[in-house]
């Protein structure tokens, strides 16, 4: 018989918070929830990091699913730091805050002056994903992202702003055009739980974009002020690579709560990456981490061998020397260019069998904490003005 999502809940009522004298479901602490076959994987939420309470806690939840629901159950039982639910919930407010960075929001809507429209005004996250040299995956590790926040039942928007090279529309295999409302908005489409625009998808697919930088600036505001975007949780934005009129225009447009840099680990894209970190701290946009993708190849055949085919640990050691934090590295697996290509995200994969879904997972997951330490620790980001002097 198998195993449904109610039945490992029920079996998690009997493992009780050793301080809080109370069962994790109870406690809400629960979160991302998958069950697939004998296949069970969740997250524990917590609001500190407690490496020994993380591991009894991971201990009894394993040891009640095999007394109450299946012995032979395959678990991936993972942890995560979620300041915010438990902040709010001891502040008396409850459930108002489900995920992190409302309070970054609503904080920047109250300092507005009264009669001010505040753009995107309903999104509570805007996370600039970026890379300072091109081919590097980082639409792909956007698009993931995406999906792996997605994941844990957050609205989600996802914002194309390559204009030159779209990327968005066969990632999500949707080439439809979007339509407008009576105000004469865009309305993004709608795909594995994700809002998503881009320019792909108001142009002919083989039409070349031949537009000077005024006119490129001009769509991506249009982008931020004329689209319905409605209430998200996190809105991801897969910028193009380098440190140019577009990031600029976003840091003057919009308050990006953080960006996430993607590199691979070669000295070549290490370079550029160090300098998206500096265009960003520049503007005063925090990073919340750099991402190293194609960090490794394994063969199928043989399993137990793995490659740095470009470099090893470039991304990682570079975080460590300039003080940024590493949210993880991405695998080189066929099984990720075949899914883009499909148009259906390897985070999406069916039991998360393979290195990449797994690695994308604990990506989203690095970065929903890292949200939750910036909007506790820093005031919300404003936008920027740029005066250029002669």
């Amino acid at each position: 018989m198998p195993i449904n999502k109610q039945q490992v809940r029920t079996a998690l009522t009997h493992v009780m918070h050793p301080e809080m004298e109370k069962d994790l479901v109870t406690l809400d602490m629960i979160e991302d929830l998958i069950v697939q076959d004998s296949f069970i994987t969740f997250t524990i939420d917590l609001p500190e990091k407690n490496s020994q309470l993380e591991s009894h806690l991971k201990e009894k939840c394993e040891e009640a699913i095999r007394t109450y629901v299946d012995e032979g159950a395959v678990l991936d039982v993972t942890t995560a730091v979620n300041i915010s639910k438990f902040r709010d919930r001891e502040d008396g407010r409850g459930e108002e805050q489900a995920f992190p960075g409302q309070g970054h929001r609503k904080k920047k809507k109250r300092q507005k002056d009264e009669g001010e429209e505040e753009l995107l005004s309903g999104v509570k996250n805007v996370i600039a994903v970026a890379s300072g040299k091109g081919g590097v995956g980082k639409s792909t590790v956007a698009v993931n992202l995406a999906c792996g926040l997605a994941r844990t039942g957050a609205k989600v928007g996802l914002l194309d702003t390559d204009i030159y090279g779209p990327s968005i529309p066969t990632m999500m295999d949707t080439h439809e055009r979007p339509n407008i409302t009576t105000q004469k908005k865009l309305i993004p489409l709608k795909k594995y739980g994700i809002r998503f625009l881009s320019m792909g998808l108001l142009v002919d697919p083989d039409q070349a974009m031949i537009w000077r930088g005024p006119m490129v600036t001009s769509a991506v505001k249009q982008f931020m002020e004329e689209v319905e975007w409605g209430e998200l949780d996190y809105l991801v934005l897969d910028l193009p690579p380098g440190t140019g009129d577009i990031q600029l225009t976003l840091v003057q447009t919009v308050p990006l709560t953080g960006a996430v840099i993607v590199s691979t680990p070669q000295t070549v894209a290490l370079d550029d990456a160090r300098k998206g970190v500096a265009m960003f701290k520049k503007v005063n946009v925090p990073v919340l981490g750099l991402v190293e993708n194609m960090a490794y190849f394994i063969p199928e055949d043989r399993p137990g061998k793995k490659y740095h085919i470009f470099g090893k640990h470039g991304a990682r050691d570079l975080a460590e020397r300039i003080g940024a934090n590493f949210l993880g590295e991405i695998p080189l697996e066929q099984a990720v260019r075949e899914s883009g290509d499909a148009g259906k995200p390897i985070v999406l994969e069916e039991g998360l069998e393979s290195r990449s879904a797994q690695a994308f997972v604990e990506l989203s997951n690095n970065v929903i904490q890292q949200l939750a330490i910036r909007n506790q620790s820093k005031d919300p980001t404003e936008k920027i003005d740029i005066k250029i002097r002669p």
